[in-house]
């Protein structure tokens, strides 16, 4: 599977970080998103949603709702992805309702959770 996680970390203590360590440990492609970080668990960070090159199976969504209700139509826009996860904290109505208006395939539900892994 491949993978877009957005909000995506250098910090251990974040579900960011914990959400790229688990999908690599369980084999997946990772492909972080994060303006201020340039590798992220010795991958390659990217600065925004539009950069890395698709398709994509999920985008996994770690942010803050007012961050992520802008974020839905930049998902939205590149059209190769497959399901766009918002985990718990990242899933306020306005996101759910801007991502349901855009047509994206969401999911709220923990990622980390769904690969049988514990945060």
């Amino acid at each position: 599977m491949r993978v877009m996680v957005i909000g995506a970390s250098n910090n251990h203590s974040k579900f960011g970080n914990k959400a790229v360590r688990a999908y690599l440990r369980q084999g997946h492609e990772v492909v972080p998103v994060n303006p201020h970080e340039r590798m992220i668990e010795g991958v390659e960070a990217h600065a925004s949603v539009a950069a890395p090159r698709g398709p994509f199976d999920r985008a996994l969504v770690y942010l803050p709702p007012e961050v992520g209700e802008s974020v839905m139509a930049e998902i939205a826009a590149r059209r190769d992805v497959a399901e766009v996860w918002l985990n718990p904290g990242a899933d306020g109505p306005r996101v759910i309702a801007e991502a349901e208006r855009l047509g994206l395939n969401i999911v709220q539900a923990c990622a980390i959770v769904d690969l049988g892994e514990h945060p």
